[in-house]
């Protein structure tokens, strides 16, 4: 939160406190709008509350909890021994969750915001359970993805919140507006790809440290080298996340790695989640095998 100002004549007189980058959605038709744009190059991030409404949080968790989804999950250590658990799939597939990765106020935003068309790089669920989810260390998502081939960091995040997010139970933390500092050298820490820790410490000294708590529906659009981490989960409280990246078509991945080279991204209107019937049928959607992922190898 910041506090905002009026000038009467040389006389500052104080507002109220006031969200930066931080948004609801009323229900209807979403669409980005000029200040979201701008938060998003300014401070690297904006929110939006409510954006997957309650109907579509349920047909999700049905998705995740009926089908094999979990059971492709695999471990990720942290560098205090606690783990966090991890599905990734390549291409978005047909079910709730490829409805939602493919609708117009995910896929047709994330198109707006990098300025040309995208393809579906891949998702993420990160589990994080009660008393055991792990931390992620501090790091840029295009510190690694450079190294995949990416030349250019138009890459975002779309990150869905399936549960509340608290300090509590290790919500994400970004350093608003580090995006600017450009692509900062990453290195292996206790099993993770983390930046460099002296100059996330300078880092640190200029930008400002934002804890984004969120309640379940509320969905982050964040820039490929935004810098951010997220806390162990020492609550009693599960802390479950659905992240989806995107990269433009115009910068399709010169090396062949692990995530996909650039295939057309059918999108569908936003009413696709809510008519999709398809819970168990995850048929195309390529789910990572950790032995071969290069982000959890190097």
């Amino acid at each position: 939160m910041v506090l905002r100002y009026l000038d009467f004549g040389g006389s500052l007189r104080r507002l109220k406190m006031v969200a930066v980058a931080d948004y609801t959605f009323p229900g209807g038709i979403f669409e980005l709008t000029d200040p979201m744009k701008k938060d998003f190059d300014e401070h690297g991030y904006f929110i939006v509350r409510g954006l997957v409404n309650e109907e579509e949080l349920q047909k999700i968790n049905k998705t995740l909890t009926e089908s094999e989804f979990c059971s492709h999950a695999y471990g990720i250590d942290d560098d205090v021994g606690s783990k966090s658990r991890m599905t990734l799939w390549s291409f978005p597939g047909n079910d709730v969750t490829g409805m939602l990765a493919r609708c117009n106020k995910i896929a047709g935003t994330s198109e707006k915001l990098l300025g040309g068309e995208v393809y579906f790089y891949h998702g993420k669920l990160m589990m994080k359970d009660a008393f055991s989810g792990g931390r992620h260390l501090w790091h840029q998502d295009y510190g690694y993805w450079y190294n995949n081939g990416c030349l250019t960091p138009d890459l975002l995040t779309v990150y869905v919140a399936l549960d509340k997010c608290t300090k509590e139970n290790g919500c994400l933390q970004v350093i608003r507006g580090s995006q600017k500092c450009g692509r900062i050298d990453h290195s292996m820490v206790a099993g993770q790809t983390g930046i460099d820790r002296e100059r996330l410490k300078q880092v640190m000294t200029k930008y400002e440290h934002i804890y984004v708590e969120m309640e379940p529906g509320d969905t982050l659009f964040f820039h490929s080298n935004l810098i951010h981490m997220a806390d162990q989960n020492k609550s009693d409280k599960r802390r479950w996340t659905l992240l989806y990246a995107y990269n433009l078509r115009d910068n399709n991945p010169v090396y062949v790695h692990h995530h996909p080279q650039y295939s057309y991204l059918e999108k569908v209107p936003d009413t696709a989640v809510k008519d999709c019937q398809n819970y168990t049928d995850l048929t195309g959607k390529h789910f990572l095998n950790p032995a071969i992922d290069k982000t959890v190898l190097h």
